[in-house]
C-alpha cells in the first residue's frame, strides 16, 4: 500500500513540483485562449484546468499526464454554447463525464488496439504542427522586441539544461525574462492581453437548466462528441507518454478518471476537457514523472490566479510562445520523414492523410477516424486477394481455392469458376482458405447451386473448424450431390 503511494506519488518530489509550476503557468494562455474559441468567460477555462489536473491527479490512469481545457473540445462546444449559453455547456460537460465513465467501466480503452501505427505518428505530428500554429499570431508580425523574446527563450530552455539541470529551463525563461520585461518596460504583448482574470475560486453550482427531455436532446449530441473526442485524445496521449517514459498506464481507469474530472469540472462552472498533449510534453520534459506533478500544476494553477494574478497577467507572451514552439519541435516525430520513403506507400499515405485532416479542421477526431477507416480499407483490400487453381482430370475437376474469402473477396471468388461445365464431378478444396462471413457461405451457395443446375456433382472439402461451422450453420446447398468434409 504504502510502495504503491511512493511509485505513484513521492519518488521524483523535486522534479514533479518544479515541472508541475512550469505547467501550470503554461496552462494559463493555452486555458484563456480556448475560452475564447469556446465563446466564454477566461475563468471558464480556468476553472476547467484547475479541477481537471487536480482530479485527473488522483482518478486517471496515466502519473504525471496533464489534463485541462483543450482547444479540441472547444471547437466541439463553440456551438452549443452560441445557440443555447454557457448554462448548457455546463451540463454538457456533467453528461460528458457520466459517459466517459461508462466507457471506462465497459472497457473501451481496448479499442485502442485498433489505432495503426502510421495514425499514431500522423496524430502525433498534426497535434505538433497545430501547436505551433496556435503560436505564430502571438508573434509573427508584432515587433522586434518580441522576435527578440521568442529567440532568447529558445535559447534559453535548449542551451541551459546542458549546464544547468536543477530547475527546469522553462521555469528559469519565464521568471528571468518576465522580470526584465517589468524591469526595461518592454513592448510585449502579456497573458493579460488574452483577457481578464478574476482572483476568486470556483464555486459549486448546478447547472440552471430545465430537467427534462427536452434539454436532454440538445446536450446529447454535443456530450457524446464531447467524449469521444476527449476520451481519443487522452489515450492517444497516455500512449505517447507511455513510450517517453518506457513505463505502462491503465488506459481503462484512465478512461473513468477523464470522466470522473468532467462530471466534477461541470458543477464548478468550467468546460469540458481532456489530456494535453502540449503540457504533458512540458511536464515530462521539465522532469515531472508522477501524480504529485500533475496535481501540483492544477493547485499551482489556482495560486498563481488567486494570489499571483497581477503578476501573471505581466508574463510576456512571446515567452510562452518560445516554450510552446520547443514543445512542438520535440513533440513532432522527425524520423517520420525517413518513415514516408521506408514504409509502405499505403502507411504512408494514412500517416500524410491524418495530419492533413486534423491540420485543415483543427479537429483530432476526425483525422484519426478517417486514419483508421483508410487504414481499414487498405487492409481489406490487401487481404480480399483470392486465387482459385483449377486442376482437370478426366471427369473430375478440382478448384483449390485459395487466401480468405468474406464480403470483399467473393466477386472474385465466384468469378473463378466455369459454371457452363455439364456432368463433372466438380471438388472445391478448402484446404488453404479460410471462410469468414455470411457473404462467403453466400458464394459458396451460389458456385454449388449453378452447378447442380448443370447436372454435375460437387465435393466441398476439407474446410478447417470454424469455417465448417459456419457453412453448416448458413448453407443452404443440404442435397446429397453437395457434401461437406
Amino acid at each position: 500500500m504504502f510502495e504503491k503511494i511512493k511509485t505513484d506519488w513521492f519518488f521524483n518530489i523535486k522534479g514533479d513540483v518544479l515541472a508541475g509550476i512550469v505547467v501550470a503557468l503554461a496552462l494559463i494562455p493555452e486555458a484563456i485562449a480556448f475560452s475564447i474559441i469556446a465563446g466564454v468567460d477566461p475563468m471558464v477555462g480556468l476553472y476547467a484546468s484547475f479541477t481537471m489536473a487536480v482530479i485527473i491527479a488522483f482518478a486517471g490512469g496515466r502519473p504525471g499526464m496533464i489534463s485541462a481545457a483543450t482547444g479540441a473540445m472547444a471547437l466541439v462546444m463553440a456551438p452549443l454554447i452560441r445557440d443555447h449559453g454557457v448554462e448548457y455547456l455546463f451540463a454538457a460537460t456533467i453528461l460528458t463525464g457520466v459517459i466517459q465513465i461508462l466507457f471506462g467501466v465497459f472497457k473501451i480503452a481496448k479499442l485502442m488496439r485498433f489505432i495503426p501505427r502510421a495514425v499514431m505518428i500522423g496524430f502525433v505530428n498534426s497535434l505538433a504542427i497545430l501547436i505551433f500554429m496556435a503560436q505564430v499570431p502571438h508573434f509573427i508580425g508584432i515587433n522586434n522586441m518580441t522576435y527578440v523574446f521568442v529567440a532568447i527563450t529558445l535559447l534559453i530552455v535548449y542551451v541551459v539544461p546542458r549546464f544547468f539541470k536543477a530547475i527546469p529551463a522553462p521555469l528559469i525563461a519565464i521568471v528571468a525574462l518576465t522580470s526584465i520585461a517589468l524591469y526595461s518596460n518592454a513592448d510585449l504583448r502579456t497573458v493579460g492581453d488574452l483577457g481578464a482574470i478574476t482572483q476568486s475560486l470556483p464555486t459549486f453550482l448546478i447547472p440552471t437548466v430545465p430537467f427534462n427531455f427536452e434539454t436532454l436532446a440538445i446536450i446529447f449530441p454535443y456530450a457524446i462528441a464531447l467524449a469521444i473526442v476527449g476520451l481519443l485524445e487522452s489515450l492517444l496521449t497516455a500512449s505517447i507518454v507511455d513510450d517517453m517514459t518506457d513505463t505502462s498506464s491503465n488506459k481503462n481507469r484512465e478512461a473513468r478518471g477523464q470522466g470522473i474530472a468532467n462530471v466534477v469540472t461541470g458543477f464548478f462552472g468550467g468546460m469540458a476537457g481532456c489530456a494535453m498533449i502540449g503540457q504533458s510534453v512540458i511536464n515530462v520534459k521539465s522532469g515531472g514523472r508522477s501524480r504529485l506533478s500533475t496535481l501540483v500544476a492544477g493547485v499551482f494553477l489556482m495560486f498563481l490566479i488567486i494570489v499571483l494574478g497581477e503578476l501573471v497577467v505581466q508574463i510576456p507572451m512571446p515567452v510562452l510562445v518560445g516554450i510552446m514552439i520547443m514543445v512542438s519541435i520535440g513533440t513532432f516525430d522527425w524520423s517520420s520523414f525517413s518513415y514516408l520513403r521506408k514504409a509502405p506507400k499505403t502507411d504512408a499515405l494514412v500517416m500524410l492523410v491524418t495530419v492533413a485532416i486534423v491540420v485543415a479542421t483543427h479537429d483530432l477526431s476526425k483525422g484519426v477516424i478517417a486514419g483508421v477507416i483508410l487504414s481499414a480499407i487498405f487492409f481489406v483490400a490487401k487481404i480480399s486477394t483470392m486465387k482459385v487453381l483449377k486442376q482437370e482430370e478426366d471427369n473430375q475437376i478440382t478448384f483449390q481455392v485459395e487466401g480468405q474469402l468474406f464480403f470483399a473477396s467473393v466477386d472474385a471468388f465466384v468469378d473463378a469458376f466455369d459454371i457452363s461445365v455439364e456432368k463433372k464431378n466438380i471438388v472445391i478444396d478448402f484446404t488453404t482458405a479460410h471462410v469468414w462471413d455470411d457473404s462467403a457461405v453466400g458464394a459458396i451457395d451460389k458456385v454449388v447451386m449453378k452447378y447442380r443446375e448443370n447436372h454435375n456433382q460437387v465435393t466441398i472439402k476439407n474446410l478447417n473448424a470454424a469455417s465448417k461451422k459456419l457453412v453448416d450453420q448458413l448453407a443452404v446447398f443440404n442435397d446429397p450431390k453437395a457434401s461437406t468434409h
